[in-house]
């Protein structure tokens, strides 16, 4: 099965600006770093991945093992349904405490007990074989001692899974990383859940977008410190609803609680 032993290295944008929260290392030398997942909403009833192993690629070291990679050893390894973290909802793949250094890539290692759940349906979820040696991008990350770093890899299932012509489903992960100290998060419930609206983050002329979970919930993750305007666009004949001024400070959940949208 192309999934066994297959590794997926996912690319750590902007690992380099990764801020500390709290620590208590620094006699040793060493930072705790912790890798969270969290996932976007998609239209599946599951999507389960077996994830067996967190690697880090560190340098400076003498504890590396195989060339500067080193495999977290706090992992809670098992089968995760990806659609269960969403709307705000995370969870800890693995921890470790580092020495203080450089980490410039992570790979995730994978089980054979990859799946996907359409219309009640179950069907393997296959990955190609040239991405088992990985997706990687050198970067530049510093970690410094008595500290820790969360960074939380975003999960975008909607574009990460592929259905071809012969009715088969291939995993080809879109993945962002966040390092969450170093940006803020909106988040709320939208009432009623039958609107379904589609969520931008506007600032300026950028913008982030996302969309409620099965229970209305929904967070966008990683902003910028700032203020922005929150455009809601509703299915169906719901109104557009527009929020100003919805400020976001680095380290910190903006909850804007219940958010209706009217017929």
């Amino acid at each position: 099965m192309l999934l066994r032993n297959g590794i997926i290295g996912f690319v750590l944008i902007g690992l380099a600006g990764l801020m500390s929260t709290c620590g208590n290392n620094n006699a040793e030398g060493k930072a705790t770093f912790r890798v969270r997942l969290t996932d976007s909403p998609a239209d599946y009833d599951h999507i389960y991945i077996d994830i067996e192993e967190v690697r880090v690629h560190t340098s400076g070291t003498a504890e590396e093992e195989d060339g500067g990679w080193q495999t977290l050893d706090n992992i809670n390894a098992g089968v995760y349904d990806l659609l269960e973290l969403s709307g705000g909802i995370d969870t800890v793949l693995a921890s470790m405490e580092l020495p203080a250094g450089r980490i410039s890539q992570l790979r995730l290692v994978l089980g054979r007990n990859n799946s996907i759940v359409v219309n009640g349906v179950s069907h393997e979820l296959k990955t190609p074989s040239a991405q088992q040696s990985g997706l990687k991008l050198n970067v530049q990350a510093e970690l410094s001692a008595g500290l820790l770093y969360d960074l939380l890899l975003d999960f975008d299932a909607a574009r990460s899974i592929v259905r071809t012509g012969n009715g088969q489903y291939i995993l080809k992960p879109v993945i962002r990383a966040i390092p969450q100290a170093q940006g803020g998060s909106i988040c709320g419930t939208i009432a009623p859940i039958e609107a379904d609206p589609v969520i931008y983050a506007i600032q300026a002329s950028d913008s982030t977008s996302t969309y409620p979970d099965s229970e209305g919930k929904f967070c966008l993750r990683g902003l910028e410190a700032g203020t922005y305007e929150l455009l809601l666009l509703p299915s169906g004949n719901y109104q557009d609803k527009t929020i100003e001024n919805v400020n976001v400070n680095n380290g910190q959940i903006n909850d804007l609680g219940t958010i209706s949208l009217n017929p």
